[in-house]
């Protein structure tokens, strides 16, 4: 009875030796500011995007400029087919694309943005805007397509570079007016005279 007990004891304890190993460990978070890592780039991919587009039906609405409202045109049609490339390659290697969204630096310069009002000081600040932002997209393109974690990914960045590339040169060329100078100060009165 007794060497019963000690092989039942011995079988429970191999028994618990047997138990399910532990879930594993939660992953690491995303680092969305990481652009060489798929999140991040997607993010900053996606956000340049959409501020591109939303800075640009902004344009649409403030601006009486030919040439800025054509400008606003392009680059609403080109960065909403780079965006849907992106989506798409994403989707291909089973990542999930953000959902249409700014980061807060982007999310800023829009603000900026529909500060300035409208005319001349609208479109000056358009302009700066554009070039700000489509020096950055070239650079977050450029260092993904070189240095990248997803290939399908990179082979977009790739092909998004030389779009960015013209967006920036005709950024830097956009014809706008300076806004009108601040009438100048009175002169100063002399003392005894009326105004």
């Amino acid at each position: 009875m007794r060497k019963l007990a000690i092989l039942l004891g011995g079988a429970l304890v191999l028994a618990a030796c047997q138990t399910t190993p532990p879930p594993p460990p939660p992953p690491a978070p995303v680092d969305l500011n990481n652009p060489l890592m798929a999140p991040g780039f997607l993010a900053q991919a996606s956000s340049g995007d959409q501020f591109e587009i939303q800075s640009s039906q902004l344009a649409l609405q403030a601006s009486q400029n030919v040439a800025v409202r054509n400008f606003a045109n392009l680059l609403i049609a080109d960065h909403t087919r780079m965006s849907q490339a992106m989506a798409a390659a994403a989707r291909s290697v089973g990542l999930t694309p953000p959902a249409p969204a700014l980061l807060p630096a982007q999310q800023a310069v829009l603000d900026q943005l529909r500060a300035a009002g409208a005319g001349p000081v609208f479109d000056l600040a358009f302009k700066n805007a554009q070039i700000a932002g489509h020096q950055q997209a070239l650079g977050l393109m450029q260092n993904y397509a070189t240095g990248g974690d997803v290939p399908a990914l990179r082979t977009v960045a790739s092909e998004a570079i030389p779009t960015i590339q013209i967006h920036l040169q005709q950024a830097q060329l956009l014809n706008v007016a300076p806004p009108p100078a601040p009438p100048p100060p009175p002169p100063p009165r002399r003392a005894g005279e009326r105004g």
